[in-house]
This record gives C-alpha cells, structure tokens and sequence, in this order.
C-alpha cells in the first residue's frame, strides 16, 4: 500500500470507532478526555450526548465548521480513490468497502458540523497543536487520546517530534493511547521503539496492546503509556 498525502487530511472518525481503536471500556468513558488532533471527529458530540463532555484539540478549530467542511471535501475524493487503488490492503470489516469508508466519514462529519459552534462556545473544540499544548496544565485530564496523527504521518515528522508529542501529552494526561502505530504506507512506524524506550527510560509505564479495530491492514495496534 502507498498512500501519498502532502498535508495532514481532516477526516474523522466516530464514537464507535473511537471505542474500538484505543478500547474505551468500563470506565474510561467516564475518565475526564482530551483528543488530541481531533478534526472533525464525531467523538466529542457523541460523547456529550452520553453525558460526559470532552475536551478536543486541533489546529484546524481555528476555522468556521463550513470551512472544515470544504477542506474535508477538497480531499475526500483523493483520498478515496488511492484507498480503491490499493484495496487488498485495507481490511474491509468494520467499513464494508471503499464508498462505505467515505459515507462512514461524511457521517462523522455531518455530526461534528452541527456540534461544532456550540462546542467551542462551551470550550470542547479548542486550537491547539502538538508538539506542545500550551495553556493546558500537568495532568489536567485523566486520558489523552491521538487517533490518526502521531505515527501514521511519520514521513512528514520526525522522531524528535514523536518523542517531544508523546512526553507532552503525557505531561497533560495520566495516560494516553494513540493508534495507529503503522504509517500512510502501511509499514510499521520506524519511532515506535525510541519511543517506547525513551518513555521507559523516563520512568513511564509503555507498551503495545491489541485493538479490535483494524482497517489498515496490520494496524490494529495502539500505544499505551501511563505514569507509574
């Protein structure tokens, strides 16, 4: 697989597959959230209609949900289009195909849309950007999560990102997970290690652990990594 993108796309991901990538359960959906480069995921709105506000960080909150919308759809069909290219190297279990992908995405779109202004008014869409995540306080949140950033762009950032990223969130947080751990290629990321490593060198608690979620092949894995 080889999937070519200049930029960091908006397409997020919803609820649902927010459970399954980095395995919500019991009671971590009580936990107080940060997402940490959000975009326009569903999560947040989801969430808050089960009772438990999160709180999600992105650059791209800087612009109107209309303006998040074009650039979604500046890039939607590209996108697509390299996924159908290279179908033998997605898994199409929870998304029954390329066009059910795309319509699973405009969904999570649609639902972060109308969230989205009454969201920052309220301070659950907030700008902001790794690799450091200023005017947060030490471990404000019991949770960070980064779906969709760290790692699997690993061509357009480097380890010393990687690392100063994850040392951040885990600066804010109690944990974090982040998933995936492959990149756009669908090869494993060369950082994970000297992350976890370097992570273990600090004192954290780090590791790998299985998810129930794959749609890159391979890619059903996520980091965890919490402090002792």
């Amino acid at each position: 697989m080889s999937m070519k993108l200049e930029s960091v796309v908006p397409f997020g991901r919803s609820f649902d597959e927010y459970q399954l990538m980095f395995n919500l359960a019991g009671d971590d959906l009580s936990k107080n959230i940060l997402g940490v480069g959000d975009g326009p995921a569903s999560f947040n709105a989801e969430m808050l209609k089960r009772g438990h506000p999160v709180t999600s960080l992105d650059p791209l909150y800087e612009l109107s949900g209309k303006e998040i919308e074009r650039q979604f759809y500046r890039v939607v069909d590209d996108v697509i289009q390299q996924v159908k290219a290279t179908s033998e190297s997605w898994v199409w279990a929870y998304h029954k195909s390329p066009d059910d992908l795309r319509e699973n995405r405009e969904k999570a779109l649609r639902t972060f849309v109308k969230d989205y202004d009454s969201g920052k008014q309220q301070g659950r869409y907030r700008i902001g950007e790794l690799p450091k995540l200023d005017g947060i306080k030490d471990e404000s949140y019991d949770l960070a999560i980064c779906s969709h950033f760290l790692f699997l762009y690993s061509d357009h950032f480097d380890c010393a990102f990687h690392q100063s990223a994850i040392h951040e969130m885990l600066r804010v947080a109690s944990e974090i997970r982040v998933f995936p751990l492959l990149t756009l290629n669908g090869e494993y990321s060369p950082y994970v290690e000297p992350v976890i490593q370097a992570l273990r060198a600090n004192g954290f608690a780090a590791g790998i652990k299985k998810v129930a979620y794959e749609l890159q092949r391979g890619g059903n894995e996520m980091l965890l990594a919490r402090h002792p």
